[in-house]
Protein backbone atom coordinates (compact mmCIF):
# COMPACT_ATOMS: atom_id res chain seq x y z
CA UNK A 1 0.00 0.00 0.00
CA UNK A 2 1.09 3.70 -1.14
CA UNK A 3 -0.49 6.63 0.49
CA UNK A 4 1.03 9.29 -1.20
CA UNK A 5 -0.78 12.50 0.52
CA UNK A 6 -4.00 13.92 2.24
CA UNK A 7 -6.29 15.41 -0.63
CA UNK A 8 -8.93 16.90 1.58
CA UNK A 9 -10.07 17.08 5.40
CA UNK A 10 -14.11 17.37 5.95
CA UNK A 11 -14.92 20.20 7.96
CA UNK A 12 -18.65 19.95 9.31
CA UNK A 13 -20.26 22.87 9.73
CA UNK A 14 -23.74 24.52 9.98
CA UNK A 15 -24.35 27.04 7.60
CA UNK A 16 -22.02 26.63 4.42
CA UNK A 17 -22.37 30.43 3.09
CA UNK A 18 -21.19 31.66 6.73
CA UNK A 19 -18.58 29.26 6.65
CA UNK A 20 -17.30 29.53 2.98
CA UNK A 21 -17.05 33.62 4.33
CA UNK A 22 -14.87 32.64 7.30
CA UNK A 23 -12.74 29.97 5.67
CA UNK A 24 -11.74 31.77 2.12
CA UNK A 25 -12.29 35.76 3.80
CA UNK A 26 -10.66 35.53 7.14
CA UNK A 27 -8.43 32.71 6.86
CA UNK A 28 -7.38 33.39 3.16
CA UNK A 29 -8.14 30.08 1.97
CA UNK A 30 -8.66 29.96 -1.98
CA UNK A 31 -12.10 28.20 -2.97
CA UNK A 32 -11.11 25.57 -5.28
CA UNK A 33 -14.73 24.60 -6.20
CA UNK A 34 -18.49 25.54 -5.24
CA UNK A 35 -21.12 23.44 -6.97
CA UNK A 36 -24.18 21.58 -6.44
CA UNK A 37 -23.84 17.75 -5.15
CA UNK A 38 -28.25 17.40 -5.47
CA UNK A 39 -30.24 19.10 -4.02
CA UNK A 40 -29.99 18.95 -1.14
CA UNK A 41 -26.34 19.61 -0.97
CA UNK A 42 -22.89 21.59 -1.94
CA UNK A 43 -19.81 20.29 -2.34
CA UNK A 44 -17.47 23.63 -1.40
CA UNK A 45 -13.62 22.77 -1.33
CA UNK A 46 -11.19 24.89 -0.29
CA UNK A 47 -7.50 25.46 0.44
CA UNK A 48 -4.42 27.16 1.72
CA UNK A 49 -2.42 28.82 -1.68
CA UNK A 50 0.07 26.15 -2.38
CA UNK A 51 -0.98 23.71 -0.82
CA UNK A 52 -2.21 20.44 -1.89
CA UNK A 53 -4.37 19.55 0.71
CA UNK A 54 -7.38 21.03 1.14
CA UNK A 55 -10.69 20.97 2.97
CA UNK A 56 -14.39 20.87 2.54
CA UNK A 57 -16.95 22.48 4.41
CA UNK A 58 -19.59 19.46 4.78
CA UNK A 59 -23.66 19.33 6.22
CA UNK A 60 -24.51 15.96 5.23
CA UNK A 61 -22.65 13.47 7.67
CA UNK A 62 -24.72 12.85 10.48
CA UNK A 63 -21.98 11.43 12.34
CA UNK A 64 -19.99 14.52 11.88
CA UNK A 65 -22.07 17.65 13.99
CA UNK A 66 -20.61 21.30 13.66
CA UNK A 67 -18.37 22.25 15.58
CA UNK A 68 -16.80 18.30 16.23
CA UNK A 69 -13.66 19.00 14.37
CA UNK A 70 -10.57 19.36 16.48
CA UNK A 71 -6.59 20.06 15.82
CA UNK A 72 -6.84 21.22 12.45
CA UNK A 73 -3.69 22.73 11.58
CA UNK A 74 -2.80 25.21 9.66
CA UNK A 75 0.43 26.80 9.29
CA UNK A 76 1.80 30.63 8.45
CA UNK A 77 5.21 31.84 8.34
CA UNK A 78 4.00 34.91 10.59
CA UNK A 79 2.12 33.96 13.78
CA UNK A 80 1.49 37.56 14.45
CA UNK A 81 0.73 39.11 11.29
CA UNK A 82 -1.85 36.55 10.56
CA UNK A 83 -3.63 36.99 14.03
CA UNK A 84 -3.63 40.59 13.05
CA UNK A 85 -5.04 40.20 9.82
CA UNK A 86 -7.56 37.81 10.95
CA UNK A 87 -8.64 40.86 13.56
CA UNK A 88 -8.66 43.11 11.17
CA UNK A 89 -11.44 41.30 9.26
CA UNK A 90 -13.36 40.57 12.44
CA UNK A 91 -11.94 37.74 14.52
CA UNK A 92 -10.37 38.43 17.16
CA UNK A 93 -8.25 35.10 18.66
CA UNK A 94 -8.06 35.95 22.44
CA UNK A 95 -6.38 32.77 23.26
CA UNK A 96 -2.13 33.16 24.09
CA UNK A 97 0.58 32.22 21.53
CA UNK A 98 2.40 28.94 22.92
CA UNK A 99 5.69 28.02 22.34
CA UNK A 100 7.39 24.86 22.20
CA UNK A 101 10.76 23.42 20.38
CA UNK A 102 9.03 22.74 17.05
CA UNK A 103 7.19 25.91 16.89
CA UNK A 104 4.81 28.51 18.36
CA UNK A 105 0.93 27.88 17.83
CA UNK A 106 -2.32 29.82 19.19
CA UNK A 107 -5.41 27.56 18.86
CA UNK A 108 -9.01 28.86 18.71
CA UNK A 109 -12.34 27.68 17.10
CA UNK A 110 -14.20 28.25 13.99
CA UNK A 111 -17.78 29.87 14.30
CA UNK A 112 -19.08 26.51 14.27
CA UNK A 113 -16.64 25.58 16.92
CA UNK A 114 -14.50 23.46 15.10
CA UNK A 115 -10.93 23.20 16.79
CA UNK A 116 -8.00 25.29 14.73
CA UNK A 117 -4.28 25.14 15.39
CA UNK A 118 -2.49 28.21 14.07
CA UNK A 119 1.39 27.38 13.63
CA UNK A 120 4.53 29.00 12.91
CA UNK A 121 7.45 26.53 12.83
CA UNK A 122 10.68 27.18 14.55
CA UNK A 123 13.24 28.74 12.78
CA UNK A 124 15.49 26.13 9.95
CA UNK A 125 12.05 23.97 10.41
CA UNK A 126 9.04 22.99 8.94
CA UNK A 127 7.88 20.34 10.96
Amino acid sequence: MTIKKIQVVSVPVSDQDKAKEFYSNVLGLEVLQDMRMDENSRWIQLQPPGSEASITLVTWFPSMPPGSLKGLVLETDDLEGTISEMASKGFTIDAEIDSQPWGRFVSFDDPDGNGIVLRQPAEGGSQ
